[in-house]
């Protein structure tokens, strides 16, 4: 609240008009006029003066309310927050990749060394905003391990990894 709104908060919590503040003053009322609308401010005469007669400290008029002033900070944190909220939504709803991602990291199950190479590129292409970001995620995963899993079974079965071979060594 700036100076001029707190003396004229002041001057009508005691009930006084303008004409009987600047009768007090010996002043126009034009200059109290101008004082209250931020047009012009008083001399620490009439400052002393005018705390004396709405009986207020000069603190009181010269500092700024500070429960005030965290309220509006406190009020425009959540406005903020409320506004990244809400591009969150409407980001979700224009860009939603999150089933055609899933659905390709499925896919990517069926082709043993296409899944190696698919599933990292799902996983950065995903995003936040899409609805089922979590599931790609850990289809992806999945889908990753299970076609090293296949993978290995294939390199085993073409370098013999894992063969075992009996000779009959009796009669």
């Amino acid at each position: 609240m700036a100076l001029g709104e707190r003396l004229k908060e002041s001057r009508i919590n005691k009930g006084f008009s303008q004409g009987n503040v600047a009768e007090y003053l010996s002043i126009s009322r034009q200059s109290i006029s101008k004082w209250e609308n931020g047009n012009s401010y008083p001399d620490l005469d009439n400052l002393v003066k005018l705390s004396v007669y709405y009986e207020v400290s000069i603190d009181e008029l010269l500092k700024e309310n500070q429960v005030l002033k965290k309220k509006i900070e406190t009020n425009e944190l959540k406005i903020q927050e409320n506004y990244r909220k809400l591009d969150f939504i409407r980001g979700t709803s224009e860009n939603d990749e999150g089933l055609m991602l899933l659905v390709l990291s499925i896919l990517s199950f069926l082709i043993a060394p296409l899944g190696l190479i698919v599933s990292p590129l799902l996983i950065i292409r995903n995003k936040k905003t899409n609805t089922l970001y979590k599931v790609v995620y850990i289809a992806c995963i999945c889908c990753i391990a299970f076609n090293l899993f296949i993978g290995y079974g294939i390199l085993s079965d073409i370098f013999g990894w894992g063969a075992v071979t009996v000779e009959y060594l009796g009669e």
